[in-house]
């Protein structure tokens, strides 16, 4: 993935990104979630949660030491946020630094992390003692630091995912990200990794319609291929209407993006969408395959599975619901 270029694409190529435009990053988070959710969610995370943090909120030594490792793939990132008891609310996170003169001691704990189990840096959101959200960059062979593995997923089960545990870790001050304090520096880059998956979830309906219009062409029953029947018909024709629904949004959310217009309740719409698109797609391509959908044959059920972890995760399907309302109501349901 690092040798096309699908980590950072849209970071300047001096820090070890691709240099390209926010579409561009787009189509190549559309394609790889064509072939996985899960790949497309390690490359995510990589770029975004990771790279995007350290290149927009580091110091100048953070972004030289980092960001080359992470864009050529010596170095793999994670990003912790979510805890066993915060996720949809990451402001009450109990994850904290405590100042001990040239260090922090990091305690705590985060849940769901993408890539934790071999990551080598884990940029990690922790309160200070005054109550301030902070972002640090903690090295896997930090004394107190662990990452264990969470098995027994039925979805995203080519991502690797885990935990991130803190001991009294200690964390030098250098490896605060000096230029964010609060929740908007987590929030900026969970911004930036739902663009991608708005752009990402289209590649996983792409690959099931792709797989349901060769199979009805190919499959034939009452001596005609099932392609030729009206019903078969009206599910071909309405995905790819959707899916080009879905690319229009993403397409004119991209050209925002690299006007750095794209607001955040925009690309919530986005995220949610199409992500609701494509497992719609993935559940009718699978009944257009039949008996032979329920197989590791097809890519159907694969994607039907994946996509619900996407549909919860980087904010559920019902958060972004209510994103939207707040962006066109002006009134806060969040409590």
């Amino acid at each position: 993935m690092a040798d096309i270029g699908a980590f950072g694409p849209s970071l300047p190529a001096e820090y070890g990104g691709g240099g390209m435009d926010e579409i561009a990053y787009g189509i190549i988070m559309q394609e790889l979630e064509r072939g996985d959710s899960g790949i497309r969610s390690m490359a995510s995370v990589q770029g975004s949660l990771v790279m995007y943090p350290i290149y927009r909120f580091g110091s100048e030594e953070q972004k030289r030491k980092y960001l080359p490792k992470l864009g050529s793939g010596e170095y793999i990132g994670c990003f912790g946020l979510t805890e066993p008891d915060h996720g949809s609310n990451p402001n009450g996170m109990i994850t904290n630094i405590k100042d001990d003169g040239d260090a922090y001691i990091l305690n705590g704990a985060k849940m769901w992390i993408t890539n934790s189990p071999v990551a080598d840096i884990a940029v990690v959101w922790a309160k200070d003692e005054e109550g301030v959200v902070r972002g640090v960059i903690v090295e896997k062979d930090m004394p107190g630091f662990s990452a264990p593995e969470i098995h027994g997923k039925w979805s995203l089960r080519a991502s690797i995912t885990g935990e991130l545990v803190f001991d009294n870790v200690r964390v030098p001050k250098e490896n605060v990200l000096p230029n964010v304090a609060g929740l908007k520096g987590p929030l900026s880059c969970l911004s930036k990794a739902r663009y991608g998956i708005a752009w990402g979830a289209i590649g996983a309906a792409l690959d099931c319609y792709d797989s349901a219009l060769r199979y009805s062409q190919e499959r034939v029953q009452f001596g005609k291929p099932i392609g030729q029947f009206q019903l078969t018909q009206k599910k071909l024709a309405e995905m790819i209407t959707e899916i080009t629904k879905a690319q229009l949004l993403a397409w004119r959310l991209g050209s925002l993006a690299n006007e750095g217009k794209a607001s955040p309740a925009q690309i919530s719409m986005a995220k949610r969408n199409n992500v609701h698109m494509a497992l719609e797609i993935a559940r009718e391509a699978r009944q257009i395959h039949g008996g032979m959908g329920i197989t590791n044959e097809y890519p159907c059920m694969r994607h039907m599975m994946n996509l619900e972890t996407v549909l919860t995760y980087e904010g559920t399907h019902d958060i972004h619901l209510l994103i939207t309302g707040l962006d066109v109501t002006g009134l806060n349901a969040f409590g």
